[in-house]
Order: structure tokens, then sequence, then C-alpha cells
């Protein structure tokens, strides 16, 4: 039997890169489940888009995780390994503030991933559409509704599968994905795919500044601009919970503008007051929810038909619901008690009971109403459609991402038409068995 293949993809997300491993047969069974991940290694430091003043810090950040693939790949099969970077939001915003330093920091991590022996096919940013449908293909992938391989040996399409929808929820940008049962009315928000025989006609958006990290800020500097003094007070952080910034840490991203009036060097000091009726209020003033021409839409304007099917959601949907233990199936009554109850607690109740998760623990209450004002307000999920949202971080032990859809796609490993419905067997059983029916016909 010939070895298996391996494939390299960098996620450079905005807060942070991870280098992942697959692998799958080399006689390609274009099947569902036959690509496997084999490791997941994160880079240490920020993202990529971080290095903007030290470009060469970017390449040099990328290393210890290729010396670590490199023990993974037998070193036989580096050289035919495919390997790619996809950059996504935070790198988006890079290039808007200032494309020339996003172009330096490229050339420094595609320098260091050309250093390593492996068939290295460029570092890129994906746009937010391709970020939003390499995410619902590796769901759909990974969970056996595109193709699967039957107990009778063929493969089929599963009947009266329905695809699932895909909501992921990064640190710059927020991306939604479903197939809408009515035609697409705005081109571009409009995607198509043939796999396996099967056409795909998609719903995809994805809105820059709405992933978490950069939420939190536009969050932060509303709050700045209502208030009069260097003082904050801030409804989604826990009471007795205090932090300072500076004008110029918060006014460092595109999503957010620094008024006029602002002075880089200033400290401003942030109390948190623990008011949840306070920090939806605030959540809600950073989304625009009229539709304006009469069609249906997300938020902000943009053209979305009605949510349809199951969702899975992933990325900082899980980890903020994984949190708050509100990742099995919950009412949307018990997801609005829980995250209730936990904006109400105080900052030295959480120090103690979670002791590890000091680094974020200010943010959760935040993110929490956050994630149901995108979820029911932006989508337009409600309480009949919020049990079809299943909030995950893998599946077939592959974590989901964009990065197994990118691969698949680039790679051609899902094949447009459908596969052979024989099995394929290696040569030797195919001659035995030719020999055997020439005999038994003799």
């Amino acid at each position: 039997p010939l070895s298996p293949q391996y494939g390299l993809v960098f996620d450079a997300g905005s807060t942070h890169t991870s280098l992942y491993t697959y692998r799958w047969p080399a006689d390609k069974e274009n099947g569902t489940g036959i690509v496997s991940q084999v490791d997941v290694c994160t880079v240490s430091g920020p993202g990529i888009s971080s290095y903007a003043d030290d470009p060469a810090g970017a390449g040099a950040s990328l290393k210890p995780c290729l010396d670590k693939a490199m023990k993974v790949v037998p070193a036989e099969q580096q050289r035919e390994t495919p390997t790619y970077l996809g950059a996504t939001a935070g790198m988006r915003l890079l290039r808007e503030q200032n494309s020339t330093k996003a172009e330096q920091v490229f050339a420094e991590v595609a320098k260091a991933i050309g250093e390593y022996p492996v068939d290295f096919r460029g570092a890129r940013i994906l746009t937010g559409r391709e970020e939003g449908s390499f995410g619902w293909i590796t769901v759909n992938y990974l969970l056996e509704t595109l193709v699967k391989f039957s107990f009778a040996e063929k493969w089929e399409h599963p009947e009266d599968t329905e695809v699932l929808g895909a909501l992921d929820l990064g640190g710059a940008s927020t991306q939604i994905t479903f197939q809408p049962g009515v035609p697409v009315e705005d081109r571009n928000t409009s995607v198509f795919f043939r796999l396996y025989g099967t056409n795909y006609s998609l719903y995809s958006h994805s809105y820059l500044c709405y992933g978490q990290t950069q939420a939190l800020k536009m969050l932060l500097a509303a709050l700045h601009q209502d208030s009069t003094t260097a003082q904050i007070s801030h409804p989604c952080y826990p009471r007795g919970y205090q932090e300072n910034v500076t004008v110029a840490e918060l006014y460092d991203s595109p999503c957010v503008r620094a008024p006029s009036t602002a002075s880089p060097a200033q400290v401003l000091t942030v109390t948190g007051t623990g008011d949840p009726a306070g920090c939806s209020t605030a959540v809600q003033k950073l989304f625009n929810f009229s539709c304006g021409a009469q069609r249906p839409c997300g938020f902000n304007g943009v053209y979305q038909p009605p949510v349809r099917g199951q969702f899975f959601a992933f990325a900082g949907f899980y980890y903020t619901f994984h949190f708050l233990n509100l990742t099995r199936q919950k009412s949307l009554n018990d997801v609005n008690t829980t995250i209730l109850a936990f904006c109400k607690r105080n900052w030295s109740e959480l120090e103690q009971t979670f002791p590890q998760d000091k680094k974020y623990l200010h943010t959760y209450c935040s993110v929490g109403i956050y994630i149901l004002t995108l979820l029911l307000d932006g989508y337009k999920f409600n309480e009949h459609t919020w049990s079809n949202i299943h909030f995950g971080r893998q599946a077939a032990n592959t974590d989901i991402g964009w990065t197994l859809g990118f691969m698949l796609n680039f790679t051609n490993m899902i094949p447009a038409e459908p596969l052979e419905l024989v099995k394929g067997h290696q040569p030797g059983l195919w001659a035995g068995a030719v020999s055997f029916i020439v005999l038994a016909l003799v």
C-alpha cells in the first residue's frame, strides 16, 4: 500500500495563528472522513497582523510549529506536502490600514515557510465569503452530509440529509453561511459549489469588525465617547473590576475612530458596574437593525434571507458558551437566565471561582450578551429556531474551521462529479479476480 499523504494549513487569525496537519490515503479515496487531522500546533504570540512594525518577527514566530510538523510528516514525503497560509480578518484590517505593511508581513512569512522542505503554495488573505464557505465545507464534509460510503460499499449522496449552516465567530469578523432554499437576491452574498455531483447554492456573508475582539473594542470606544471624563463605567464588566487603557491602545484599529479631541497618551480608567440590562442596551447600539429598502436583512443593511435548517456554531461561539456551560441543547430561556446570572456576579467572587480563566474572565458577560444579540437580533434566529443551533468545537476528532475546507478545495480533494459506485481495490486483487473469472469461463 502507498504511504499516506499530508497537507499543512496555517490559520493566521486576528488574535493567534495555528498550524493544522492533515493526512489522507495516497490513493485519494475522495470520501467523507478520509482526511483526518493528525496534529494542531498553536503559534506562540499574537496574530501575524500584530507584527506590522516587526515583519521578520511574524516569520520567526511560525518556525517552532513548522519544526514540530517536520517531526510529524515523514522526511521522504515532506517535499510533496502541500502547505498553505490563509490569513483572515486581522490581515484584512491591516491591509485597509497600511497595505505596504501587510505585504511586508506576507513577504517575511513566505520567506520563513520557504526555508522548509515542503510544497509551499503561497500565503494569501481569504475574503470573508471564502472564510465562511470553506467553514461550511468543513462542517458538512466531517458530518457526512455531502457524501458517505454505505454498507453496500457504494458512495452515496445521503438521502433526505439536509446540509448544515455554519456560524463562525473570530476575533475580527463573524461569518454566516447556509443553504436558504430561495434564490439569493444579492450576488455579493451568493456562493455556488458543485460537490460530488450535487449543486449547492449558498448564502454567505462576513461582517468585518464584528468578531468578538473588535466588537468589545467598539463597545469600549462607544462608552468612552459617551463619557465626559477619563472615568468609564462599563455595564458589561463585573462589579469591582477595574483596568486602565490608553486612548492610543483603544483606537488602534480601523473598526474604531478616535474623537479629534482625544489625546493618545491619556489614560482611561474603566470600572465594571455589572449591569446586564445596561450591557444589553450598549451592545445593541453597535448594530443597525433597520433594513431600509423592504427586503430581508441581517444587520447594517446587509441582505440576508431567513435562516433555514440546522446550524453548527463554532470558534468564538463555542468557546464562550462552553465556558458558560451552555453548549448542550438548552432552551433560549435557560441561556438568557444563565448569562444574566453570570453578569450579576462580582469580580472577587469570579476570581475565586475561576482562578485559571483570569485573562478573559472579565469579558465573558459582554461576549455572552454580544453573541445573543448577534444571533437573535442580527441573524434573526428566534425562540423556535434557537434549538437548531448546535455549538461545537470538533467533529470526527477534527477541529471545525475554514482550514480543512480550504485544503480540500485547493488540493481538488472533493470532486465536482459523483464518485464511482464501486470502491476501487488494489491492482493485485483486480488481476486475481479477472484470472478467476477467465478460469471459471474456460
